[in-house]
């Protein structure tokens, strides 16, 4: 088995590459990355891309064809991957997280690829904490992020038939520690908050519902994806990716947190306005459909293991809502320095500085 995976160079590419290596242990397993965060690495002994046959860099608006041959499955990470990147950033999401995912899709499938996961998200629901939405429930995208997944899957639909499996994992928000640890998620700036200021500062009001879900759980449902058959969802499959336990509140999260590091303070903004970005999320068709894949962490899990891991990494940057751990202020940083355009393409090519 060959595959590919597009956008492993990320916060999630390093526990996907890590699960594929571990289970598919004879396949040839390749990478393809503009490479704006491979410098970005956290508590690593060696880069996660070692385990891969081939590490590929170039940007995905312009995929080079030739690298679909020969490959049996396709999995699609790349992506401008959060809401504040998508507000700076809205043509640029459009284009990679929609045009480029689905020119991906067409290109795999004429090379005679048979199976295409592509990392979708539960955000695509906005605001909707009146009940857990299920699939089928109306969309209701509040982002350029949010809107660039509903247009994705939306064109995807049309690409699937019998020789072109397409699977659309509209995953919870991504939570735990790996190699290219981010700060910009809820659970790990909490975590972050807590260990170096002894406080977890809650922008919102507390009240927004979050689906959350570990990337070690959300590899392994990368891997289903692969494995997945007609019999399980169809030739074309949108699912909710995560489990129900996992449907938290903002505030109860941050007590979580201040529950297992003592001598934390939690603060509220009860004076902020309300966060609209507010979802509960129905996990039972992914239950029914991948029992052997169901996520294995708990939420106490990944505290402990975000705790054990960033104190590993002697962090203590109070700041760090600043710092390169934040992937918009990577993205700034890069422009500042002239490395990227405002189109995030890479200048200067072959020169350093």
């Amino acid at each position: 088995m060959k595959v590919l995976i597009a956008g492993n160079l990320g916060y999630i590419g390093a526990s996907v590459v890590k699960q594929l290596r571990s289970s598919f242990p004879n396949a040839q397993i390749i990478g393809f990355d503009i490479g704006y965060f491979a410098h970005c690495l956290t508590n690593a002994d060696m880069a996660p891309e070692v385990l891969l046959d081939a590490q590929y860099f170039g940007d995905i608006r312009n995929f080079p064809e030739h690298l679909l041959r020969g490959v049996d499955a396709v999995l699609d990470l790349a992506a401008i991957s959060n809401d504040p990147m998508g507000k700076s950033y809205e043509d640029v999401t459009f284009q990679v997280n929609y045009k480029a995912a689905v020119n991906l899709a067409f290109l795999s499938k004429r090379n005679g690829v048979s199976k295409f996961v592509y990392a979708s998200s539960c955000s695509m629901y906005g605001e909707a904490s009146d009940y857990p939405k299920k699939e089928k429930d109306s969309l209701n995208p509040l982002t350029a992020y949010a809107r660039s997944k509903v247009a994705a899957e939306l064109e995807l639909e049309s690409l699937a038939d019998e020789s072109f499996r397409i699977t659309c994992l509209r995953f919870a928000t991504a939570c735990g520690f790996t190699n290219r640890l981010r700060l910009d998620l809820v659970l790990n700036d909490f975590v972050a908050g807590a260990l170096v200021n002894k406080e977890i500062v809650i922008l919102s009001d507390g009240s927004p519902w979050r689906p959350m879900i570990n990337t070690k759980d959300m590899a392994r449902a990368f891997e289903w994806g692969i494995l997945r058959e007609k019999a399980q969802g169809g030739n074309f499959l949108a699912v909710n990716t995560g489990s129900n336990e996992w449907n938290y509140q903002i505030a109860p999260l941050a007590e979580a947190v201040a529950r297992q590091i003592s001598g934390v303070k939690v603060t509220v903004n009860r004076e902020a306005a309300p966060d609209k970005r507010s979802y509960q999320v129905n996990f039972d068709l992914f239950k029914r459909l991948a029992p052997k894949h169901q996520p294995i962490h708990s939420l106490n899990d990944t505290i402990a293991e975000l705790k054990e891991d960033i104190e590993a990494m002697r962090f203590s940057d109070s700041d760090f809502r600043a710092s390169h751990l934040i992937r918009l202020q990577v993205l700034n940083h890069l422009q500042e320095k002239q490395l990227i355009d405002k189109r995030l393409v890479w200048l200067n090519k072959g020169k350093t500085t």
